[in-house]
């Protein structure tokens, strides 16, 4: 066989099994994991609002904010599921509490997982673990899953990590629209048509309830859809009569069907530009 067949080979045999992550840089406070290959990248610049900005979910807010403040002193916390109504600001606060944390001193990072990438957690997990010094609010946005997903069983690794433990510098958060993680006609499905019912979805419902905090989101009244947006327009100087921009964001919420954070932040961002203000 000549060298260069041999030196094709290697390639080859390189491709299918990469080369071992090397240890990464955690100078950045933030990250995003990705595989094929695995990689931590950091993030220059999070995406979130200020955390005074976040309104109507003030009891998921202190608790949040408590929990996380208690793991970045080094003290027990837990994993949290922020479950309910689309648009109300599950992804936001976690960001959110992750900034003001940090704002108090503390050195926390944030690590975000796609539900895609949970059968990698694992060896993600080894790195964060390999830092023992440094703490990891590890956040997984969206999570659910379907009656043929396996990647639930992944999801245990961070929740009771299997023989070595959760790393105690790593704390879980997730969102989801799911309180139990998958749909409810799937679950019944699932119990209809077993032999024992009752251990069919046992596995896949329980999964929840290895989050020992539990933040439910629910759709929003008026008065507070209309407090987010006024308190949009103070932080970013935005000045309206108060009966026009009453008139206008009830108009723009009614062509949705909807009242949420994420509809009052659309609503504020048409505002702004209408009104020639920047807010980037």
């Amino acid at each position: 066989m000549t060298e260069d067949a041999l030196t094709r080979i290697a390639a080859a045999l390189e491709r299918m099994a990469p080369a071992p992550m090397p240890a990464p840089d955690f100078a950045a406070e933030a990250f995003v994991w990705h595989t094929t290959p695995d990689r931590l990248e950091p993030v220059a610049r999070v995406s979130r609002v200020d955390l005074s900005l976040l309104v109507g979910v003030n009891r998921a807010r202190d608790t949040l904010l408590e929990n996380t403040r208690h793991f970045a002193q080094g003290l027990p916390a837990n994993n949290a599921l922020l479950w309910g109504a689309r648009g109300m600001g599950k992804s936001s606060l976690v960001k959110s509490v992750h900034a003001a944390i940090r704002a108090e001193g503390h050195d926390l990072k944030i690590v975000e997982l796609s539900r895609e990438d949970l059968p990698s957690v694992t060896r993600l997990l080894a790195h964060l673990r390999a830092a023992p010094h440094l703490r990891f609010v590890l956040f997984c946005d969206d999570l659910s899953f379907s009656h043929d997903d396996q990647h639930y069983k992944s999801l245990k690794a961070v929740l009771d990590g299997g023989i070595e433990g959760r790393p105690e510098n790593v704390l879980f958060y997730a969102t989801s629209n799911r309180r139990h993680l998958m749909p409810r006609d799937m679950i019944e499905n699932e119990r209809s048509t077993a032999i024992t019912p009752s251990e069919a979805v046992e596995e896949k419902v329980s999964l929840s309830d290895r989050f020992g905090l539990w933040l439910g989101f629910h759709p929003c009244s008026q008065d507070d859809y209309l407090d987010m947006i006024r308190g949009y327009c103070a932080s970013y100087g935005v000045r309206v009569p108060e009966d026009r921009l009453r008139a206008e964001a009830v108009e723009w919420q009614a062509t949705r069907g909807s009242r949420s954070g994420r509809v009052a932040w659309q609503f504020f961002c048409d505002l702004a530009a209408r009104e020639g203000v920047r807010i980037g």
